[in-house]
């Protein structure tokens, strides 16, 4: 890491080093963008020195002030967008970290910005990398069974590693879920997860739990602890690599393909938002883009005015025509 932020006001050193980790490790920013990211921090936390404002504390007026302060600068909208999303991620790292109890940049506006697609793993493709799991271990078993929940649920990765035994109800085929803000909710979860999460069961009942870390479902076993975020991130990715997957690749690439999957095979919208706790439909409607990409790619593979499928000229040669009305 090459940018060391400096007048960080209130803000604690150890809670940057936390932040700067989590980028690198659980996004997977390459050294430039985790550079570019705590450049674009130091600009706010260089204000909130200047206005002697405490990070936990900042209000949603505060932060449009700053956002004007950036326009007066004269940086472009999309510059100010990018400023302002890495404003958002480290008021969401915060929130997850339970340094805050609220976040402020829930409501904050932002100039408009294409939209991002993100990256979506096929089916076969999880069934590889689920096929590169050594299930002859205790560690492959609770794997196998972390990426298959992960998939089947569309959890995130830090709702995936509080789960405890009171949060499933396997026989009704339901696991409930503690998402961002505590707001909770029921999800279904497939026969295939509860299958591999039955078997991780009996494995795990050779494992030696720490106190006060017995009801938690996935755990080490080695330390008898639960599982931390960036050791699920870690092992996700390993197994992609071995299963020659060249995406890269999180626990949040299986949520999205989760989602993506349901849309695509014509799962409601609304239904899509309650599964994935998402608080505003907008955030889930991503998937209706990725959806129409998807849908734009099979109209390239299989129409006949495509020219170029397989190399074939599929095109039959008609006689000019006069087209009249509508």
């Amino acid at each position: 890491m090459k940018t060391t932020i400096k007048g960080c006001g209130t803000v604690p050193p150890a809670i940057l080093r936390r932040y700067g980790q989590f980028l690198r490790l659980e996004k997977s920013f390459s050294d430039n963008t985790l550079d570019a990211y705590l450049r674009d921090l130091q600009k706010l936390l260089t204000y909130y020195a200047g206005e002697g404002i405490d990070f936990r504390q900042v209000t949603l007026e505060q932060l449009d002030h700053f956002a004007t302060r950036l326009m007066d600068r004269g940086i472009s909208h999309k510059s100010i967008a990018r400023i302002l999303a890495g404003v958002r991620s480290f008021y969401r790292f915060l929130l997850m970290e339970k340094e805050i109890d609220v976040d402020p940049t829930e409501l904050m506006a932002s100039p408009q910005r294409g939209t991002y697609l993100p990256t979506v793993l096929s089916i076969e493709e999880i069934d590889r990398i689920e096929r590169a799991v050594a299930t002859t271990t205790e560690e492959g078993v609770r794997d196998l069974a972390i990426i298959e929940t992960l998939y089947s649920c569309g959890l995130r990765v830090s709702e995936l590693c509080s789960l405890t035994f009171s949060d499933l109800f396997l026989e009704e085929g339901y696991i409930h879920v503690r998402g961002k803000g505590q707001k909770d909710r029921l999800v279904p979860i497939s026969q295939s997860a509860i299958d591999v999460l039955r078997r991780w069961f009996t494995t795990r009942q050779g494992i030696n739990a720490r106190p006060g870390e017995e009801d938690y479902v996935f755990l080490s076993p080695l330390r008898g602890r639960h599982l931390s975020r960036i050791t699920v991130f870690h092992n996700i990715k390993q197994y992609a690599r071995l299963a020659g997957i060249e995406k890269e690749i999180s626990p949040h690439t299986l949520r999205h393909s989760f989602a993506t999957h349901l849309v695509e095979r014509g799962a409601n919208l609304r239904g899509v938002q309650a599964l994935l706790g998402h608080e505003s439909i907008n955030t889930t409607e991503i998937y209706l883009h990725l959806d129409r990409q998807h849908l734009r790619e099979e109209i390239l593979a299989c129409h006949p005015r495509n020219k170029h499928m397989a190399g074939v000229d599929v095109t039959p040669e008609l006689p000019a025509q006069t087209v009249t009305g509508d």
